[in-house]
């Protein structure tokens, strides 16, 4: 049983507090509690996620979630280097397939992504290393606190200029609100809120990652 505890919060069965929306749908439960916002640094993982975000666009992220398994079958578990390779066979291929999210545009966009990636490994030693350039210093971006922080925490800072360095690279949709769920999905920014049990957990895993 979950109650309310205060807005924005949930008294899990556990006994502990944690975002509310995690007790929306079932399968957002273990996405709360053990994915989002935990910091990634594994170059694959960051890719699909950019790319997840960018099928997200105009819809439910439940929709992509339920989608994620046929979506890494897909796109050959989101290996860039192999999606670079994708020719018209790869894109006719993908819009026949029903499990995932059919739309010509954001499949082009992934491809052309995959190839941009593939680019700046050229110039750095991994897309890890370049995203989390990106990520706010300590005491940059505020902690959220309320509901409305929340509800309100759909762009920052770091995200506007992680989307325009990445559009200036050549990689389509990747606007800021996009780039913003990226960031939060991924630990570049903390936002569970202050209180929620994800939060204290990942400052510390964030601060044990820059000692």
């Amino acid at each position: 049983m979950i109650t309310t505890a205060t807005p924005g919060l949930s008294i899990a069965d556990d006994g502990r507090l944690y975002c509310s929306w995690r007790s929306e749908l079932p399968q957002y439960q273990d996405y709360h509690d053990h994915e989002w916002g935990r910091p990634v640094h594994d170059d694959i993982r960051l890719f699909e996620k950019i790319c997840l975000e960018g099928f997200q666009s105009g819809l439910a992220w439940i929709t992509i979630l339920r989608k994620r398994e046929a979506f890494r079958l897909a796109f050959d578990g989101f290996n860039f280097r192999k999606i670079a390779c994708y020719d018209d066979n790869d894109v006719n291929r993908l819009l026949g397939n029903a499990a995932i999210v059919r739309n010509r545009a954001k499949i082009n966009a992934t491809i052309n992504n995959a190839r941009r990636a593939c680019e700046l490994l050229e110039q750095t030693d991994s897309l890890a290393t370049w995203l989390w350039q990106f990520a706010p210093a300590p005491g940059e971006r505020p902690a959220l606190v309320t509901l409305d922080d929340w509800r309100t925490s759909t762009t920052s800072a770091a995200s506007i200029r992680l989307s325009h360095a990445l559009k200036q690279r050549g990689w389509r949709f990747v606007g800021p609100t996009t780039m913003h769920a990226f960031m939060q999905a991924m630990g570049l920014i903390n936002d569970h809120l202050v209180g929620c049990a994800c939060h204290s957990e990942i400052n510390e895993q964030r601060e044990g990652q820059r000692r």
